[in-house]
This record gives C-alpha cells, structure tokens and sequence, in this order.
C-alpha cells in the first residue's frame, strides 16, 4: 500500500513489503497466541464477575474494595499461579520485585541468581557495589551468582553444583533486558524449576517476569513460587498509568503482602482512589496489545535483517518477551534509528533525541520515546548506550501499523545516513 502520510523512500516501502511477507506466518502464530490469551483474560474476568460498582474508588484505609479484590482474582488466574497482589502504589516493577523479595527473604537466607547478572534497578536492591542502606545485603541476606554459559543460557549443570542446604531462593530474570542474551521461554523455566526441585525441593523460585506477559500460551506460573511485574508493561495494556503485580503461591503473596503495608493487615487495606477502571481495562487489553508489540518485533526484525543488520531473536525465533536488539555497527546509525522511531511517535513527534550523560551508565545514551505514559515500556521505545556492539534495544507498540510506520522511518533514516 502506498504510504501518503510519511516520507518513506520506495525501495524502503518495497523491503517492508517484503518483510511483511516473511513475517506473515510468525503473524499467524502470535495471532493464536493472543486469542487463546485474551479469551483466558475475558473468563477471568467473568469469574469474578466485574461490574461497574468495582470501578469505584475507595479512600482511606481501603476496606472491603471488592474491585481491588477482583483484580487480584484475575490476575492469578490468568498468570496461573494462587493468588495475586495487583496495586497501583507499586512505583515500578523493581519496587514490585524488592517487596516480593524483602517480604520472602530473612537475615542469613542466600538468594542465588541463575541467569546472570541481573539489570542495573534491582542490583541497588541486592547491594552491588555501593551498599544502599536498607539493601539485602545491609539486611545481612547472602548473594550468589550463576553466571551464564559463553551461548547466553543457563548452565544447568552450575545450578546444581551451586545450591546449598541454606539456599532459601533461586531468582530468574526472564528478559534479557539491554543484554544479548536469549530470553526465556517457559520451557527453560520449568527446567531450571526441576533441577531446583530435585536437589532443594524447599527452595523458593522466584521470577522477575516484566516484558513476558502473554508473550507464549501457558504462563510460568505454576513453574515457580512467586514472580512480579510491572503494570507499565505487557500486563497494563498501555491503560493502566502505574502499577505493578506479585503473584505465586498463597502464602508468600501474602508475606509479601505484610511487607506491602503492614504485618496483620496484609492485602485488606490499600484505597485505590479510583484507578480501578484503568487497571482493569489495561488488564482487559494486556493480550492483544502484546500480541502488537510481539509483530512490530517481528516485523522490524525482519525489515533489518534484510538490510542487513544482525538481530536477536531473528524474526523467525520464538519469543519469551517482547524486547527486540538489532546491532547497527556504528554510533550514527544508532542515533538515526533512535531519531527515526522518535519520529512516528504520537507524544513529542518533533523532538529529536540526541545522546546524553545518563546517570549510572559508562557511556553516553540515546533514548526515543513518545508515550503517553512516562516511561511505559509496552509503548514503542528505542535506547542504546554508545559503545560497542552499538546495538539498539526496542519494545512496544500499542499497534501494529504505527509500529511497523516506526520501522520504516527509522530504516529510511539510515538509509539517508548511508545517501550522504
């Protein structure tokens, strides 16, 4: 189809067709995926019988908010775990994730990561490097990693040599998050699952699940005791403005729980000062708009491997999350493509994004974002530090077509680089 609202060359146009071509039956499979996940999402809703009356907002302490009641429902159904704590006063999926861990986790317990280093936000948390005060470590709770294998998988061999009688929690990172690494799917998990039941079947598995909501059929959930996220991602649907989740077995949820607000009180209290409806319209549309991020994924996978440029996934690969890494070779392309996704974006279109001193990071980074809510990762972004490999991490999409125009704009973008 002829493109009338963008200045996109027709070779470009041409090589989107052809993408579009080569990603068609990778399409038909996420179109299944999404289906069978929004049809699970709808009867749960309908078993916990939502209605108006659970849109309105409580104040106060928050007793008896059926809508906060019924959303945790939803959640662990769909998620396929016990139960579930879903609030919108959760600021980030590591503020999900440290109460998950601080509410399981005592003085003396040794958490032992399997997949590598975890990202940047939640090593503070552990204690890496600068000790935070209130970190695990300033709790006295022992940290061990498993690195990973030269391939970017698990060793699952390591995980075996590594647990010990004390072990009290084996933690995953599902994403690969700004790494190269493969994301995992929910058959690794439930790998890494069995070795840890087999040697310390007491043991709590503990997973960070952002970006990997309704990305495959069946959810991890009944792999592992406990995983968080964040509402700004996958699980929000691009509605919910803030928020994030813990769900797993009944009694750690509840642990977590206590940690959340206080010992006794637990998931009773909490006001939801009316953000309900959008929690559950986020949650309602969570399937289908991942199912859009996963084939603006695709798509741009394609679309660059046939200019050329290495990927991960490659367009074809199945998928555990909905983050897409493409290595651009040098620092120009990157800013290009930053720049170009900027540009099909709906928020701040006009702006163009330059390189910066950002704190935390060793390198300059670029970043392109548009969205409607600050910093939601399941609209479509674009960052990179500028260092070697000079790859670009991508995620998102709300839709497919303006995905797809981003793509275009951002190959179009280099190709003017390469032109000049």
């Amino acid at each position: 189809m002829e493109n009338t609202f963008f200045n996109i060359s027709s070779d470009i146009l041409l090589l989107g067709e052809t993408a579009l071509e080569k990603a068609a039956p990778i399409f038909k499979r996420i179109n299944e995926i999404t289906e069978y996940n929004q049809l699970k999402m709808l009867r749960a809703f309908q078993h916990a019988r939502v209605s108006e009356s659970l849109f309105a907002g409580t104040t106060g302490y928050g007793y008896d908010d059926r809508g906060r009641e019924a959303l945790d429902s939803i959640f662990a159904e769909v998620l396929d775990t016990e139960d579930a704590l879903v609030r919108h006063n959760f600021a980030s999926g590591t503020h999900a994730l440290t109460v998950a861990l601080f509410g399981v986790l005592r003085p003396g317990d040794t958490m032992l990561c399997v997949t590598g280093t975890p990202y940047d936000t939640i090593q503070g948390v552990i204690g890496f490097g600068k000790n935070y005060t209130g970190s695990l470590q300033d709790f006295g709770i022992k940290y061990q990693q498993l690195d990973l294998l030269e391939n970017g998988t698990v060793d699952y061999e390591g995980i075996s040599r590594a647990l010990r009688p004390d072990t009290r929690m084996v933690y995953i990172q599902r994403s690969r998050g700004y790494s190269l690494r493969p994301t995992l799917l929910k058959d690794d998990i439930k790998k890494i699952s069995d070795t840890v039941r087999n040697i310390a079947p007491d043991c709590i598995i503990m997973l960070d699940n952002c970006y990997g909501e309704f990305t495959e059929f069946t959810p991890p959930g009944k792999y592992v005791d406990l995983m968080a996220g964040s509402l700004i991602k996958n699980p929000g649907g691009g509605i919910a403005p803030t928020g994030g989740y813990i769900a797993g077995r009944k009694d750690l949820v509840e642990a977590c729980a206590f940690r959340l607000t206080t010992p006794g009180t637990g998931k009773e209290i909490g006001c939801t000062l009316g953000q309900n409806r959008e929690l559950f319209m986020g949650a309602f549309n969570a399937p289908h708009v991942t199912g859009e991020a996963l084939k603006t994924a695709v798509f741009g996978a394609a679309l660059f491997g046939l200019l050329g440029y290495g990927v991960t996934p490659e367009y074809d690969e199945p998928r555990g999350d909905i983050i897409q890494a493409v290595m651009l070779g040098n620092e120009q392309r990157l800013i290009k493509f930053c720049q170009g996704i900027q540009a099909a974006s709906p928020i701040d279109s006009f702006v163009t994004p330059e390189p910066w001193d950002m704190p935390g990071y060793d390198s300059k980074v670029i970043m392109a974002a548009g969205a409607f809510t600050m910093g939601s990762s399941i609209e479509l972004s674009a960052d990179a530090p500028l260092r070697e490999p000079y790859a670009v991490w991508m995620q998102g999409g709300l839709n497919f077509h303006s995905g797809k125009t981003a793509m275009l704009l951002a190959a179009e973008n280099m190709r003017q680089l390469e032109k000049s």
